[in-house]
């Protein structure tokens, strides 16, 4: 072992070492993830570890390593494990997570073709697998970025390019400057992740237009059809999958719409998109071929590492007018033939994380995530027969797809009780930390909504999901 370092070429001749702590932490911790807690709230005094003076001399690689992984395998959330529930959070399959690690380690730019070739060939056919994936047809093309926030900015960049050219403006060469603000327009569904992508376009996140026809946020169709037909061009944000319960807009109304008064259709279907990979729920998406742009993320249900987002465009080259670069003389443009991906989204330098993609598409197949949809599908329909089963929860929605919203509703508990006995049950279950869900408002009521995407999750994780919560209600 190496002791006391500075400069990291003195580690040169054992550079492979600090890889070998981890190796052998993977295998326990990976099969601990079925058992664990979610989170060991005893285990966080250990992050007090971390911190301290910047070091002069460096403790060298392997100890440092071990150090972090002593630390970290304890603290760390278990958000890759069968019992993490909360936000919409997948885990990392197998192959996925040995192509992440095959990514840091051969560490290429994928900025560009003339950077890496392999990179660049590998996000070709990832981004080309995934609109097979979800049924698209041929033309489309993408970008891999970090999140669906990202994949939002970098679709609503194109209509935002788009919009301008109804105005005779080059939003690449000018700007915003001069131009009316641009109608974005929506149901009660949209994501706050829209509005931040409109707020970093420029936009402004109150610029989008809510037209909703109940207090859980459906679409009005009528009420949004009058304002396209008095607003010129305009952009419709149609969300497949609403965080609360699942639900979808009816992504072929409003692509119908869109046709109809000339304007742009984006669909956030940050996870909802892979509703298209069984026959079962593929109809909750049909419509999306008439799309312009779609947004979603692959460490959703795809079940890859973070960050990993993705933006489809079915016009591809909108995305080099909209994020090319100006002339530097080292770089390649959008059209150059070692020009590449960094010059089709928001970042320039970018790891390869098509690798992770490409891998778990090529281990797993198009039947393999068919069948593993379809598992979720059931798993959800299990929960919410346990939550009407039992008398003292209440499910709130119907369960479309893979998120359960529902509440604690003990017998004999007032109406106007019900909100306060909920927040304490969802901060008593994070503080409890076996399982893993927050909560959410929906329809106006405080409520549970776990959602069930990870690769790992069986019906032993939700029989022992709704044990859990039913053994911490308030009494």
């Amino acid at each position: 072992m190496i002791g006391p370092m500075a400069d990291p070429l003195h580690e040169l001749a054992s550079a492979a070492e600090p890889l070998a702590p981890v190796h052998e932490a993977a295998a326990p911790y990976l099969a601990s993830l079925a058992t664990r807690p979610v989170a060991d709230p005893d285990a966080l005094k250990l992050l007090d570890g971390l911190g301290g003076p910047l070091p002069e001399t460096g403790a060298g690689g392997t100890p440092t390593v071990e150090r972090l992984l002593g630390i970290g395998t304890a603290a760390a959330t278990a958000s890759s494990g069968p019992r993490f529930f909360h936000f919409v959070t997948g885990g990392a399959t197998p192959a996925a997570l040995a192509a992440d690690w095959t990514a840091a380690l051969l560490d290429q730019n994928a900025f560009a073709r003339i950077s890496s070739p392999l990179a660049h060939e590998v996000e070709t056919v990832a981004l080309d697998w995934l609109r097979q994936l979800v049924g698209l047809p041929e033309g489309w093309g993408g970008a891999l970025v970090g999140s669906a926030t990202f994949a939002n900015f970098t679709s609503l960049a194109c209509a935002t390019h788009w919009w301008g050219e109804r105005h005779g403006v080059d939003v690449t060469d000018d700007g915003l400057v001069g131009l009316p603000r641009m109608p974005v327009l929506s149901g009660g569904y949209v994501h706050s992740s829209s509005r931040k992508a409109l707020q970093m376009l420029g936009h402004g996140r109150n610029t989008v237009e809510v037209f909703a026809r109940d207090g859980v946020g459906r679409v009005d169709l009528a009420a949004l059809e009058r304002r396209l037909a008095g607003c010129g061009p305009a952009v419709i944000i149609a969300n497949a999958g609403e965080v609360n319960a699942g639900d979808f807009d009816p992504v072929a109304d409003l692509a119908d719409l869109a046709g109809r008064y000339g304007a742009w259709l984006h669909v956030d279907g940050a996870f909802g998109l892979f509703a298209a990979v069984s026959p079962r729920s593929r109809h909750l998406v049909d419509g999306i071929e008439r799309a312009d742009s779609i947004a979603a993320d692959g460490h959703k249900w795809l079940n890859v590492p973070y960050e990993s987002g993705f933006a489809l465009i079915r016009e591809p080259s909108r995305l080099g007018r909209a994020f090319g670069m100006p002339g530097a003389p080292y770089l390649p443009s959008a059209n150059d033939a070692g020009g590449g991906y960094g010059l089709f989204g928001p970042e320039s330098s970018r790891r390869s994380r098509a690798m992770p993609i490409w891998a778990t598409l090529a281990a797993y197949g198009s039947n393999g995530y068919r069948e593993m949809v379809e598992r979720h599908l059931d798993l959800a329909q299990r929960l919410a027969a346990k939550v009407d089963e039992a008398p003292d929860l209440e499910r709130l929605a119907d369960v479309p797809l893979c998120i359960v919203c529902f509440r604690a509703r003990p017998p004999g508990v007032p109406e106007e009780d019900l909100d306060d006995l909920n927040r304490r049950l969802g901060a008593d279950l994070l503080a409890d930390g076996r399982v893993f869900a927050g909560t959410t408002v929906y329809d106006g009521r405080v409520a549970l909504r776990p959602a069930i995407v990870n690769w790992r999750t069986t019906a032993a994780d939700v029989d022992a999901f709704v044990a859990v919560v039913r053994s911490l209600i308030p009494r």
